[in-house]
């Protein structure tokens, strides 16, 4: 955090710096507990309606508040059609320790922007923080080399959740495994594994 003209890490890591924009801090580290922070997109999983707000598990320690309201298009008299159960991809607008979580499936404009409510089918899973950060990243060399395998579809939250739907499961499952598996791979193994699989 922020203190005076300096900055004061408060967890153990590698400290990173994004020049240029807001020239962002952060720790890289391998923490499994996902902390809500205001803007990052995540996939949270709807487990109560209580009245106009859905209560999303987020995978932090408190659950995330979203209103029916906050779906392009939605008025009082439209309202999405969000079930228990349901996979949501959104956008913390609210996170603070004194405060509860808040997400929207908008964007400033009004418009969905790819978030809202994650088709039914398809293969939700967990992966470390680190690796979302690494899958996240311009010019992913992972998300390339998979994509030459199988047309996939492909969700990334920043809290630690991906999901992932290919043309059946069987193609799902392998592009889950190497997914969970690339974290621990050199970049020539799993071109090696990717290679096998291509029948090359």
């Amino acid at each position: 955090r922020r203190s005076g003209a300096g900055l004061l890490v408060t967890k153990c890591g590698l400290l990173r710096h994004r020049p240029g924009g807001g020239g962002a801090y952060w720790v890289d580290s391998q923490q499994k507990r996902y902390v809500p922070v205001k803007g990052d997109h995540v996939i949270g999983i709807v487990t109560a309606k209580a009245g106009d707000v859905f209560r999303l598990d987020v995978g932090g320690s408190e659950p995330a508040s979203l209103s029916y309201l906050a779906f392009e298009g939605a008025t009082k008299r439209n309202r999405p059609n969000v079930q228990v159960g349901d996979l949501i991809y959104g956008q913390f607008v609210v996170a603070n320790k004194d405060m509860e979580p808040e997400m929207v499936c908008i964007d400033s404009s009004g418009k969905s922007s790819g978030m809202g409510i994650i088709g039914q089918d398809g293969f939700l899973f967990k992966v470390s923080l680190g690796l979302i950060r690494k899958l996240l990243a311009p010019k992913c060399e992972i998300i390339q080399e998979l994509s030459q395998l199988y047309p996939f579809e492909l969700v990334l939250g920043m809290n630690g959740r991906i999901w992932v739907k290919a043309k059946t499961i069987q193609q799902t499952l392998i592009i889950v495994n190497i997914l969970e598996a690339c974290e621990y791979m050199t970049a020539e193994q799993r071109k090696q594994a990717l290679a096998k699989l291509s029948g090359n």
